[in-house]
């Protein structure tokens, strides 16, 4: 017995090693299995990280903060250092993630596109929330909050949307003329970005009516159908999106849906003693200090702003459209919208609705 004590000492000693082998605040032990590998155990305080907001809706062209929180528990007495990375991947869930930001105290790098647009919030200990500042196009996705001490990792995602509205969209040459990758050049030329198969259904829950089918952004071509009737599919199939799936992206040609969440500046009709042709309305509207509206900006500034006006007028596209808010006799159907006459030949005159930028 007189043996053994010294013995038990040497033990306890050599496991107390082991684990702090692999401190830094917390407490690892490495446990010996019978092949000779080592597997470490955590048996200490817990890092957790969590946000209030799964899903955080805002505008492009404003600011917003995605939450991310993060506490121990037990609660510790003294601030960690700990390091905080933001991570981001497209709301079409193609790719692998891209790097948004990495702070580890009061040092911080941002990577990208967003670089010198993201900081975190820091209003309390253990606040990671990162703000973006201003909202671009391309923003929208799944966003990941890591929050990393010594060993120990965690993380939470946060979904970020846009609010805005979908309207479709289609090619001076006529319908059915775009292809997947001229569809995303018009709707970007309109201030706008093709969108996605959740913002069509959004607005199809809304009231969204459309009998030509549009691309979306993962490359399908669908359509929101409310009233069905023969023109749109039958009568005897239900009111939904209909959707043709995947479509070839060179071969295959359809009109847009685009989705645009944009309020920055303010659209307006300019009063002026005459209707213009399309050169000279471009022209009143530069000499206003604006340009000329694209059809993104005047559909944001109906779904946004209210605006309501009962004349036509030229915009950026060559298309001669106007919105209206509190539907009335002469102003077109009863449902709101904004209305379009299409296309028409440059040499005609009408109004002319300007965008100028407000900062």
């Amino acid at each position: 017995m007189r043996i053994a004590r010294p013995l038990l000492v040497l033990l306890h000693v050599v496991l107390e090693i082991r684990a702090l082998r692999y401190s830094n605040g917390y407490y690892y032990q490495t446990i010996e299995n019978s092949n000779g590998s080592g597997e470490i155990y955590f048996n200490g305080v817990r890092l957790h990280v969590e946000s209030p907001q799964m899903s955080v809706s805002a505008i492009q062209g404003s600011n917003v903060t995605l939450p991310c929180h993060y506490r121990y528990e037990p609660e510790l007495s003294a601030p960690r250092r700990t390091r905080v990375k933001w991570f981001w991947q497209p709301a079409t869930g193609e790719g692998q993630e891209k790097d948004v930001m990495v702070a580890l105290g009061s040092r911080h790098r941002s990577y990208g596109g967003f670089r010198g647009r993201v900081r975190l919030r820091r209003s309390v200990p253990g606040d990671a929330s990162l703000v973006i500042n201003p909202l671009q196009v391309d923003d929208t996705g799944r966003y990941r909050c890591e929050i990393i001490d010594g060993l120990e990792d965690e993380s939470v995602t946060v979904e970020l949307e846009f609010r805005g509205v979908v309207f479709p969209y289609y090619s001076p040459r006529g319908r059915y003329q775009l292809t997947f990758q001229e569809a995303k050049e018009a709707c970007e030329q309109q201030g706008a970005c093709l969108a996605t198969f959740q913002q069509l259904f959004a607005a199809y829950e809304e009231g969204l009516d459309w009998c030509n089918a549009g691309w979306l952004g993962d490359g399908t071509a669908q359509y929101p159908v409310s009233v069905p009737r023969e023109a749109c599919g039958g009568k005897e199939l239900a009111p939904g999106v209909r959707s043709y799936g995947l479509r070839h992206k060179t071969l295959d040609q359809f009109d847009a849906f685009c989705f645009t969440s944009s309020i920055k500046g303010e659209v307006y009709f300019l009063e002026h003693p005459l209707k213009l042709n399309f050169t000279e309305a471009v022209e009143v509207c530069m000499q206003d200090g604006a340009h000329i509206a694209k059809v993104g900006e005047l559909y944001a500034a109906w779904k946004f702003v209210g605006l309501d006006q009962c004349n036509a007028g030229w915009l950026a596209d060559g298309s001669v459209r106007y919105p209206i808010t509190r539907p009335r006799p002469n102003c077109g159907p009863p449902e709101p919208g904004v209305r379009s006459f299409g296309f028409l030949p440059h040499h005609l005159k009408y109004g002319v609705y300007c965008h100028k930028l407000r900062w």
